[in-house]
């Protein structure tokens, strides 16, 4: 990863939040107020727009710089959410122009930690992390696969995991209060997580 690589990666993940937007808005008006497709097309919109014009190279100024920007054009609980993980990143690449496979498998799971610590919250809760841990997980043990193999197989995991929500009860936010009602619905959140490593693997095949 560079700072080419990060740019062309975000347009990839920006591209496909956009061509998602309606289901997005469609599963979160289920249990919530529906601009999940709105401020996530917008948030990675504008991370993307970005890092198009930045002429930094510090990986982690790079993802810091995005962390806020993207925060600002997605002002939801998803968008501060993601925005931590950003800035975990950021921290775990902080002076680095480059970093391997397994160097950026570790900025994501130190992304998913930072999620973790300042949302007060685990896999299992029905949200986003039920998609991105097992995401991060399945790109870090098959990291030495190559890129194209390993971020694959984090797709899969994250699609998985995605799915899964559909077993879980929504424990946070405006969701919280449809309690046993969202036994059955897939998690907005957690597809958001699905879309990204589905658009981080198409990326890794080119």
């Amino acid at each position: 990863m560079d700072a080419t690589s990060l740019k062309q990666a975000m347009a990839c993940i920006s591209k496909r939040m956009g061509e998602n937007k309606d289901y997005l808005i469609k599963l979160d008006q289920q249990s919530g107020d529906g601009d999940l497709g709105l401020s996530m097309a917008a948030g990675f919109g504008a991370a993307a727009a970005y890092l198009d014009g930045a002429d930094e190279t510090d990986l982690g100024r790079l993802l810091m710089k995005t962390a806020s920007t993207f925060n600002e054009a997605a002002p939801s609980s998803l968008g501060t959410i993601l925005s931590f993980g950003l800035m975990g990143m950021a921290k775990a690449l902080r002076g680095k122009t480059e970093a391997t496979l397994e160097e950026a498998a570790d900025a994501f799971t130190a992304g998913v930690e930072r999620i973790m610590e300042k949302a007060k919250s685990r896999p299992g809760e029905k949200t986003i992390l039920d998609s991105i841990c097992p995401g991060v997980q399945a790109l870090k043990e098959n990291a030495g696969a190559g890129k194209k193999d390993a971020y694959a197989a984090a797709a899969r995991a994250a699609a998985a995991g995605a799915d899964a929500t559909r077993q879980m009860q929504a424990v946070h936010g405006r969701a919280a209060y449809y309690g046993e009602k969202t036994v059955g619905m897939l998690d907005g959140g957690a597809v958001v997580g699905k879309l990204l490593f589905e658009a981080l693997s198409d990326f890794a095949a080119r």
